[in-house]
């Protein structure tokens, strides 16, 4: 088990680093809403939205609730995996 466990966390640090150094330096890491804003703007270039949001976060408030959103959504899982992990032991 012990083995396996190391074998999984080399995996993961694998599958993390090797992307990283190989077009890390060169990559664009845009978002998916570029994007869209981009295949909007070529598909129709008149287009004009709808409504304006009534706030814009910066970017670094925006990427904080992104990686909240991604952290409460990691916890609702580990939760429901112990609580079905611990109904099974029983």
């Amino acid at each position: 088990m012990r083995k396996m466990n190391i074998l999984l966390i080399l995996a993961v640090v694998l599958l993390v680093a090797l992307p990283l150094g190989l077009y890390g330096k060169r990559a664009d890491f845009g978002g998916s809403d570029d994007q869209g804003t981009a295949a909007i703007a070529q598909v129709e270039p008149g287009y004009s939205p709808w409504f304006k949001p009534l706030w814009k976060p910066s970017g670094e408030t925006e990427s904080f609730f992104f990686a909240l959103e991604a952290a409460i959504g990691a916890g609702f899982i580990g939760y429901f995996l112990g609580v079905s992990k611990a109904k099974k032991g029983k």
